[in-house]
């Protein structure tokens, strides 16, 4: 039998939501039994990832030192995987370290070069419908357009660096992308804005997607 997957979740408790004691079980449990599941609130775990073929970034908070920047982009561009989640595209809000957030003007450049977008806002939670808007790859396989209850995010992104592979149609917002894909160097990237709520993750379109993405990014 071939070895599992290895893949380091990293999060945080600091913030009163995306809180990571709650979510990495979630989260955990959607990857699979075929997938090695380490959890982390420790960032400088980022300065090395050698054991490991994937982090999936559920961070809030992306406020990271040089080392740990450094390490998580060589990572990448020597061909480690990465699969970031829901928050992880929030790469302007930071913890403050009293309970409060504050927000920068724009959003850590290295991370937004990583994932080729960021998260701008949100309404209110809601249903919504995710449209397969490229079935040709790997990542959308097997995957139907579903609904879910979810905190649906409006993003900034750039068109021509990323594959946009699944739409929201929420009728509140513009055509937004949910999940997209791209390479950076010889590592593959895959955005899912989807995972506020423990209904996304027990929806199986939703986890047979994340799945298939940890998959493709540790190709």
């Amino acid at each position: 039998m071939a070895d599992k997957t290895s893949v380091l979740l990293i999060g945080e408790n600091t913030f009163p939501f995306h809180e990571f004691d709650e979510m990495a079980p979630r989260i955990e449990n959607a990857l699979g039994d075929d997938i090695a599941v380490t959890r982390t609130t420790d960032r400088d775990s980022l300065r090395s990832l050698d054991d490991y073929d994937v982090l999936a970034d559920y961070l809030t908070d992306s406020s990271l030192s040089g080392a740990q920047r450094d390490g998580l982009s060589s990572f990448v561009a020597d061909g480690g995987g990465y699969l970031g989640i829901h928050c992880a595209a929030d790469i302007t809000s930071t913890h403050d370290g009293s309970g409060g957030i504050d927000h920068r003007d724009e959003p850590f450049p290295e991370l937004r070069e990583l994932l080729g977008g960021h998260f701008i806002g949100h309404p209110e939670q809601s249903t919504l419908r995710v449209d397969i808007a490229d079935t040709d790859h790997p990542v959308t396989a097997g995957i139907e357009d579903f609904e879910v209850f979810d905190e649906p995010y409006t993003v900034d992104y750039d068109e021509d660096a990323i594959r946009v592979l699944a739409r929201m149609d929420h009728p509140d917002l513009d055509d937004y992308p949910v999940t997209w894909v791209r390479t950076v160097g010889d590592g593959n990237v895959c955005y899912v804005s989807l995972g506020h709520t423990a209904e996304a993750f027990e929806n199986p379109q939703y986890r047979r997607l994340l799945r298939n993405a940890v998959r493709w990014v540790s190709a």
